[in-house]
């Protein structure tokens, strides 16, 4: 097994790891700046008002995302086993 390959893998693993894991970061972007305009509008400090939203809300995404998130990475830890003779030699 060559650098290279060594490297292909390892970026592939990071852009799956990426692709996985954005719909949820968006969500609990967007949850949170809305909270933010929210909370300069109207003048309320409260910490905890962040968090509830966005546990809520990535809780939602979960639910929706969940089946596309497991099997984006069950195929590639069966493209991994796959082709694990090939890494052997």
């Amino acid at each position: 097994m060559t650098q290279g390959e060594v490297l292909d893998i390892a970026r592939d693993a990071i852009y799956n790891i990426i692709l996985t894991s954005a719909p949820l970061l968006l969500i609990s972007l967007i949850v949170g700046l809305i909270i933010s305009i929210f909370q300069t509008v109207t003048s309320i400090q409260e910490q905890t008002l962040t968090f509830v939203p966005k546990i809520l809300g990535v809780f939602a995404g979960m639910l929706l995302f969940g089946a596309w998130m497991l099997n984006n990475m069950t195929d590639f830890m069966t493209r991994l086993w796959s082709d694990f003779s090939l890494y052997i030699s």
